[in-house]
Parts: C-alpha cells; sequence; structure tokens
C-alpha cells in the first residue's frame, strides 16, 4: 500500500508590538523579524504557514491581546484559508487565550506553548523526555480553568503533544503528583550525572562547552572536531539532550567537549528551569565556545540573547572564545568584517579548524603543560595509563623494576603522578 503522507497543520501567526511600552534593553526584534523566527518556528514543529497578521498598537488588549478590527481580520483569514491554529508571537493569558478561540472559532497558543511543541518533537532521551513533560505541565495548569468542553474537543496537532488535555482537566490531583513525581526523576538525573561528571573528573580533562543561539550550526561544528555523528538538522532545536566526546588539542592535551541545546529569544523560563540537568554541563565548563551564525542578519542580537540566558544560569562571566561559523557560505572578501574578535569557521569544510583547536589550547593555558620524569612501578599501571591519555610521551623506557618516562603533563595529572618523580 502508498505511504499515507500526514496532513501538515494549517497556521495562521500574529505578532504585535506595544508601542507604550519601551523595548526591552536586549530585544531588537522588529515585528518582521519576530514574525520570521515564528514561521521557522512554526515549521520545526511540522506546521504549513498559510499567513500572518501583525499589529502595532500601545498597548495589549486585557480580554484578546489584540484590537477588534485585527480579531475580525483574523477570522475572516482563517476563514479563508482554511487555518487549523493560531500562533501568537508573545505570551497570551489564560483568558485572552480563552476569549481568542472562542472569538476566531480555532485553537489559538502562543509562542511558549510552540516552543515546548517543539521541544517535545525533538526529546530522544528519558531524560529529555522528562524536562520538557515537567515544563508543559506546568504551563498548561493554570490554563485548564473552565476549558473541560473545549479540549475534549481538540484531537491533537501542534501545541497538544505530551500529557493528554482531557485528563489534565479531569484531575487536577493527578497533575500535581505527575509534576512531584517529574521533579524526583529529574533530581534522580541530577544525581546521577553528578556522579558521572565525578567520574569524569577523576581523569585530569578540561571541559568546554558548545553554546549559542539555535541552528547556529553548533552540531556540525560538534562533528567536525570529533567525528561524534550527532544528528544534524536545519530545524531548530534539533539537539535538545547533551552529547560529551574527548577532543585531542595540538598540544596532544585531551579536552571534554559538550555539544547543548541551542537557546532562543525569550525562552521561556520554566524551560530553562526544568532543563537546568542538562545546561548543568555548561555551568560546570571551564570554557564556552560561543558559536553564531556568521551570515545572519542579526547575529549581534542572537549573541545577546544567549548571554542572557548564561546570565539566568549563573555563568555570565566564564571564560568564552566566539566561533563565527558559516563562513563558506560569505565571499572572502566579506568574512573577516563579520568574524570580528572571532575565530572563522566553516563546520561543513573545515576552514579554520585549525586556528579554532589551537586557541582552545592557548585559552586551556589553567592547567599548563609541565614536562617531567617519571619512574613508575609495573603495578601502576592506571598511572601510566593516564601519563599517555592526558599528556604527551616525549621518551618512554621499559625494564624489569617498571618503566622511565620523560613527558609534557598538564599540571593537575602532574599532581597525581608527583610522587613517582625522579630528578634530572
Amino acid at each position: 500500500m502508498p505511504t499515507v503522507t500526514p496532513r501538515r497543520e494549517r497556521v495562521l501567526l500574529v505578532a504585535t508590538e506595544w508601542t507604550a511600552r519601551p523595548a526591552p534593553a536586549a530585544c531588537g526584534f522588529g515585528l518582521e523579524e519576530a514574525l520570521a523566527e515564528l514561521a521557522e518556528l512554526s515549521r520545526s514543529a511540522g506546521a504549513e504557514v498559510i499567513g500572518h497578521v501583525q499589529q502595532r498598537r500601545p498597548a495589549p488588549d486585557p480580554a484578546t491581546c489584540i484590537g477588534p478590527g485585527k480579531l475580525q481580520e483574523l477570522g475572516h483569514l482563517a476563514a479563508a484559508g482554511g487555518a487549523d491554529l493560531v500562533i501568537f508571537d508573545g505570551q497570551l493569558s489564560p483568558t485572552q487565550q480563552r476569549n481568542l478561540e472562542r472569538a476566531v472559532g480555532l485553537r489559538v497558543i502562543d509562542r511558549t506553548q510552540l516552543i515546548l511543541d517543539t521541544f517535545a518533537r525533538h526529546a530522544r532521551t528519558r531524560e529529555g523526555q522528562l524536562q520538557v513533560e515537567l515544563a508543559q505541565l506546568e504551563y498548561r495548569l493554570p490554563r485548564l480553568t473552565g476549558r473541560g468542553v473545549e479540549l475534549s474537543r481538540l484531537g491533537g496537532g501542534i501545541g497538544t503533544r505530551g500529557p493528554g488535555e482531557t485528563q489534565l482537566e479531569n484531575d487536577r490531583r493527578r497533575i500535581h503528583q505527575r509534576i512531584r513525581h517529574l521533579r524526583s526523576a529529574l533530581e534522580e538525573v541530577r544525581r546521577q550525572r553528578q556522579q558521572q561528571r565525578q567520574k569524569r573528573e577523576a581523569v585530569p580533562l578540561a571541559t568546554a562547552a558548545l553554546v549559542g543561539y539555535t541552528n547556529a550550526g553548533k552540531s556540525a561544528l560538534f562533528n567536525r572536531l570529533t567525528a561524534a555523528g550527532v544528528l544534524t538538522s536545519p530545524r531548530m532545536f534539533a539537539t535538545l539532550d547533551p552529547t560529551i566526546r574527548a577532543l585531542s588539542l595540538p598540544s596532544r592535551r585531551r579536552v571534554l567537549l559538550s555539544d547543548t541545546v541551542g537557546f532562543l529569544r525569550q525562552l521561556p523560563h520554566g524551560l530553562i528551569s526544568a532543563f537546568r540537568a542538562t545546561l548543568e554541563e555548561v555551568r560546570r565548563a571551564r570554557l564556552l565556545l560561543h558559536v553564531f551564525d556568521v551570515t545572519a542578519p542579526h547575529r549581534e542580537e542572537y549573541q545577546r540573547q544567549v548571554r542572557q540566558v548564561l546570565a539566568e544560569l549563573g555563568v555570565e562571566s566564564a571564560a568564552e572564545i566566539m566561533v563565527a561559523n558559516k563562513i563558506d557560505l560569505l565571499p572572502p572578501e566579506d568574512i573577516a568584517g563579520r568574524s570580528a574578535g572571532a575565530v572563522a569557521v566553516s563546520a561543513k569544510t573545515g576552514a579554520g579548524i585549525e586556528e579554532l583547536l589551537a586557541r582552545l589550547d592557548r585559552e586551556l593555558a589553567l592547567d599548563p603543560l609541565q614536562t617531567v620524569r617519571l619512574r613508575l612501578p609495573h603495578a601502576e599501571g592506571r598511572l601510566l595509563h593516564l601519563v599517555h591519555e592526558g599528556g604527551r610521551v616525549l621518551r618512554e623506557q621499559h625494564d624489569p623494576d617498571g618503566v622511565e618516562i620523560e613527558a609534557q603533563l598538564p599540571a593537575s595529572l602532574r599532581r597525581q603522578v608527583r610522587a613517582f618523580e625522579i630528578g634530572g
């Protein structure tokens, strides 16, 4: 039988701007930019964007967010285009969401719910799924009042992935129990991750983490550096679950590099809290590789948004290397101007990767290389393995009593073998 391709939901987008409110200091997006990003998020959730509505007004309408004229226009567009769903760029109150649905006759969700849905679509590991479900439940709980009949008619679609809406309305007590269970499960994840981290830290390897706006090419760069083979996709939030791999530097030192979820403008606070276990890798990293798309017209704004999320994680003062990715998409004469102060690379072609590795090697000078001579008994096979894994062996001589080695070791590793050092 021929494969039936599921019909994509047809969505209308709504973006608003409040002229009586000063724009946030870290928000340089206009209506057009907001709509473009909302459209990309919608496509990542599997939707077909059929049109949009935008409005500038002094302040949001308390009942419906947009004014009555725009609300009427939205209803006409939805009917004419056969829309299934309306998505607002801002965050709607529960009352606004209910009133809009009644007025338009369609489901209405906001940007936060769309982001949560996109995360649910891409979560693969148990940890990622737990984190998404917790954020979804905490977001939906205050929005259930008075919506039992409407929710029973939803029947799935964008904004409804995860726990069933009718079940949520029918039993609030079970929702709270589920939230407590998810928090407990995530605490167990944090405990297990901490144990894994302690094991890693027993081996003296520095840690670095890739951070950046979503779709900046972090996973492609991670694959180029480590040959990890993680999923790369032009869709937003293709990476939700962290991946950690060892990376060899030019000095032969090894560093643990982690790939992390992409950040986003106005990333829901509850989502940051839910993903704190995953983002713990960022907090513990000695050095951040801040990757940005050098071709993006609003790259400076994206960088500010990333730093805002890092501030919420308490790592705004962490050492970082700026990495300008996708230079293969630029004419050579434009690269220097767009990547000033950053290491210019192409994860696709490998251009600039050697310079990035050399820079990473220099920036990790907090654990400097030191030349030592060691005499290790045969019984100390573990330390011999550490020397080979974490340092550069210059000379090695075996005899019946043990091994004499001259090597360049990071200072942290030298401390572990100091008892076996011999004089010059």
